[in-house]
C-alpha cells in the first residue's frame, strides 16, 4: 500500500509540473504575439498606408473622416499620388509629344527610384551662362506640366553644370548659376499655370551631379541640364508638408 501510495503521488506530481509548463509557454507565447503585433504598428508602411486609403476612398465615398480638420493626415497626402504605373503611362506621353517637336536629342526622360525624370539640356532653355529661359522654353515646359497637372505629387527641378569655371559678374560659381536656373522653372510652372509652391524645389548641384564624365564637349554639353523629377508616391509622401511650419505661437 505504502508502494502505490508513493508511485500515486510521484504521478500527481509530474502532472501538476506538467501543467505549469504548459500554462506557462502559451504565456510567453502570448507576450510573443503582442510584441509583435506592437512592433509592427509602430512601423507604417506609407506606400501600402496611401494604397489601403484610396482603396478605402472608393469604397467609403460618403463616408466622413475622422481625422481633425487642423491637421493633415498621412491617407489625405496619398490619394491621387502617381504609381510606378502612372509614371510609366506619363513618361510614353511626355516622349511622344517631345518626339513630334523634334527634341528628342534635348530633351530625355527615365524612370528611377527616386520617380520620373526628364533631362532637358542647356541648349533648349537657356543662352551659355544665363538663368533667363528663352522663348521657345515655354513649349518644352508646357508638355511636361501637361505630364504633372491635376496630381499631388513632389516636383524637384534640380539645376547642373559641367566642370568648366563659370566667368560671371552675376553668378560667382556654378552653384549659383544652377540654382538660378532650377529656380526660374519653377518659377514658370508657379507664374503660368499657377502650380502650388508647396509641391515644388528649387536644387542647384553646380558641377558634382555629371551624368557623363567631361573629357568632351558632347558631354559637358549633356551635364550642362535641367532635372525636373516627378517623385515616386514613398518620396512625395516623405516631402515635408507646409503645415509643419505653421506655428500656432501668436505671441
Amino acid at each position: 500500500m505504502m508502494r502505490r501510495s508513493k508511485k500515486r503521488k510521484q504521478r500527481n506530481t509530474n502532472e501538476n509540473l506538467e501543467r505549469w509548463l504548459l500554462t506557462y509557454a502559451d504565456l510567453i507565447t502570448l507576450l510573443l504575439a503582442f510584441f509583435i503585433v506592437m512592433y509592427s504598428m509602430s512601423r507604417v508602411d506609407a506606400k501600402k498606408f496611401g494604397e489601403m486609403s484610396e482603396a478605402l476612398h472608393g469604397v467609403l465615398k460618403n463616408g466622413k473622416s475622422i481625422i481633425n480638420k487642423n491637421g493633415e493626415s498621412v491617407a489625405n497626402r496619398g490619394q491621387g499620388i502617381l504609381r510606378l504605373g502612372d509614371l510609366n503611362v506619363i513618361q510614353k506621353k511626355i516622349n511622344e509629344k517631345f518626339k513630334t517637336l523634334g527634341k528628342n536629342e534635348e530633351v530625355q526622360t527615365e524612370i528611377t527610384e527616386r520617380g520620373l525624370v526628364v533631362h532637358i539640356m542647356e541648349s533648349a532653355l537657356f543662352n551659355e551662362g544665363s538663368a533667363d529661359l528663352l522663348s521657345k522654353t515655354t513649349e518644352i515646359l508646357d508638355i511636361v506640366y501637361d505630364g504633372i497637372a491635376d496630381r499631388p505629387n513632389h516636383i524637384r527641378v534640380e539645376g547642373h553644370t559641367d566642370d568648366r569655371k563659370i566667368k560671371s559678374l552675376v553668378y560667382p560659381s556654378n552653384w549659383e548659376l544652377s540654382t538660378a536656373r532650377a529656380t526660374s522653372v519653377v518659377r514658370y510652372f508657379i507664374d503660368n499655370y499657377s502650380y502650388p509652391p508647396d509641391k515644388l524645389s528649387a536644387l542647384g548641384y553646380g558641377e558634382f551631379r555629371p551624368i557623363r564624365p567631361n573629357n568632351t564637349i558632347e558631354n559637358r554639353a549633356k551635364n550642362r541640364r535641367v532635372d525636373i523629377v516627378i517623385l515616386t508616391m514613398d518620396l512625395s509622401l516623405k516631402e515635408p508638408s507646409s503645415q509643419m511650419y505653421q506655428y500656432a505661437d501668436t505671441r
